[in-house]
C-alpha cells in the first residue's frame, strides 16, 4: 500500500495506516509484526501489553521535554491503539465520531 505522505488530506496517513493494519489482519502474513498482533502467537494481551508500555514511554518523554521521543512514542501509541480497534472490529471512522460528538 502506497500513501501520498505529502498530501493536503491530514486524514490520509491515519486512513492508510488503518488500512494496513487491516489488510494485515485480514491476511495474516508470516512476516508481518502487525499480523502477530491478531495470532495467538500475541494477541491482544501482547497489544493492551504496548498500548501500557508507549503511553509510560511518552509520559517520560514529555516529562523529559524531549520533542522528539514524544513524537516517536506517540506515534507508536497511536499505531497500536488501531490495531487495538481493527482487533474490536471498530474503525478510524468509528474513533472520529466518538470524537465529533464531543464537541
Amino acid at each position: 500500500m502506497t500513501t501520498d505522505a505529502g498530501s493536503d488530506d491530514p486524514e490520509a496517513v491515519l486512513d492508510a495506516l488503518f488500512a494496513t493494519i487491516e489488510d494485515r489482519r485480514d491476511r495474516l502474513p508470516d512476516d508481518s509484526y502487525t499480523a502477530s498482533l491478531f495470532t495467538h502467537e500475541k494477541g491482544e494481551n501482547a497489544t493492551l501489553e504496548k498500548l501500557g508500555e508507549e503511553t509510560t514511554e511518552a509520559i517520560l518523554a514529555a516529562k523529559d521535554d524531549d520533542d522528539d521521543a514524544l513524537l516517536a512514542e506517540s506515534a507508536d501509541l497511536v499505531y497500536h491503539l488501531l490495531v487495538l480497534l481493527a482487533m474490536k472490529e471498530l474503525t478510524v471512522d468509528d474513533l472520529r465520531d466518538e470524537l465529533e460528538d464531543r464537541f
